[in-house]
């Protein structure tokens, strides 16, 4: 499969270029890492070259079932935003923070009306981050969510959280992510 074995591996300058390699279709894409936050288990990861999968994502999600309307993103709206968007709409973005809040020196706060939260001024360091150290690779799939819960089933996967409550690292993921929400939520409202 081309997200296991993939002929080359998409750096954030190279999906944020114009226009981008990134197709305007449905699809899987999968996240290869150079360096792993600390505390991530990888012992049982899929390692390319010398990179570590550690997540995977679709774009669309699966229809609703009870009736609104299909999600019209791709994998070019998705993997761009998981480069250079925010936590607030991007759950890699979210966990990554998380897991390297300290080494980073960034921290997980309310934002605007304070409904959001986002990395705030750290979202460019997060940025930079991913940069020098994550991989994306994609295929197109109509049905991606198929795809998506057999990949999860059957890879160790420790950053993904939906479908993926048996992984080793699932509550310890869990716990973090809530510990750094619960601290913004007592911090000011960064404006």
């Amino acid at each position: 499969m081309l997200l296991l074995k993939p002929e080359r591996k998409w750096s954030r300058q190279e999906v944020l270029t114009t226009p981008s390699p990134v197709p305007r279709q449905p699809g899987v894409y999968a996240w290869y890492f150079r360096e792993i936050p600390n505390s991530v288990p990888v012992a049982d990861c899929h390692v390319h070259g010398s990179d570590t999968l550690l997540y995977v994502g679709i774009s669309p999600k699966a229809p609703s079932k009870n009736g609104f309307a299909p999600s019209k993103q791709q994998l070019w709206d998705r993997i761009r935003y998981h480069y250079r968007g925010n936590a607030e709409g991007s759950t890699l973005r979210l966990t990554l923070g998380c897991l390297l809040s300290k080494q980073l020196d960034i921290q997980l706060r309310r934002v605007g009306s304070g409904n959001r939260m986002t990395f705030a001024e750290g979202e460019r360091v997060l940025s930079q981050w991913l940069q020098d150290n994550a991989f994306v690779v994609w295929i197109v799939d109509s049905e991606p969510w198929l795809l998506e819960e057999r990949l999860i089933g059957e890879l160790s996967l420790p950053l993904n959280l939906d479908m993926n409550n048996k992984h080793p690292f699932h509550n310890a993921l869990s716990q973090i992510r809530k510990e750094a929400k619960e601290s913004a939520r007592n911090l000011p409202i960064v404006t």
